[in-house]
């Protein structure tokens, strides 16, 4: 199994391929409602993404996360904060036991 700096490496160079790669193609697309519509709707299945695999594993303190993460980005409008909150809760229910 590789190491954690290894693996923290390999990470950071993938992450940077994207951001150049994405700053690059950007600078050769033209702008377009759908395109702006595709950007603005990635976070959301990123987060979906990550989500339905902790859903997978069949955890209750993470559907209880993912449920108040609903209702708190309905209520505020705020995913960011939404998700930061989230994080919160499931900590908060893994301390309880949960």
């Amino acid at each position: 199994m590789p190491s954690f700096p290894a693996m923290l490496l390999v990470m950071v160079a993938a992450a940077v391929a994207c951001r150049v790669g994405g700053f690059l193609m950007m600078a050769w697309l033209p702008a377009s409602p759908r395109l702006e519509a595709a950007l603005r709707a990635t976070p959301l299945s990123v987060m979906a993404g990550i989500t339905a695999l902790a859903l997978a594993g069949g955890q209750v303190a993470d559907a209880l996360a993912l449920g108040g993460v609903v209702v708190l980005t309905v209520i505020t409008r705020n995913d960011v904060m939404s998700a930061i909150a989230g994080v919160g809760i499931v900590a908060g229910l893994r301390w309880a036991g949960l």
